[in-house]
C-alpha cells in the first residue's frame, strides 16, 4: 500500500470514529466492537506508514512493510 494510500484510509478511520464518538454516552455494543476494530486497523496502517518511511530514510524498501506483516506482528 502507497503512503499515500495508506494516509487516504488513516483519515477515512479517523472520520469514522469521529461519527462513532459523536454518539456520546447513547454509544451501543456494536459501536464499540466497531471503535476497538477501528483502533486497531489505525494502528496498523500508522504501523505501516512508518516502516514505509524508515525503509526510504535508510535505504530499504519501502513497500517491504505490508498489513499482513503488520497485523500478524500485532497477534
Amino acid at each position: 500500500m502507497a503512503d499515500d494510500e495508506t494516509l487516504s484510509r488513516i483519515h477515512s478511520l479517523v472520520d469514522e470514529e469521529h461519527q462513532l464518538r459523536a454518539h456520546g454516552e447513547a454509544i451501543d455494543d456494536d459501536d464499540r466492537a466497531r471503535l476497538e476494530q477501528i483502533q486497531r486497523q489505525l494502528d496498523q496502517c500508522w504501523d505501516v506508514l512508518r516502516r514505509h518511511r524508515a525503509g526510504r530514510d535508510f535505504g530499504g524498501d519501502p513497500g517491504e512493510a505490508t498489513e499482513k506483516q503488520v497485523h500478524d506482528y500485532l497477534q
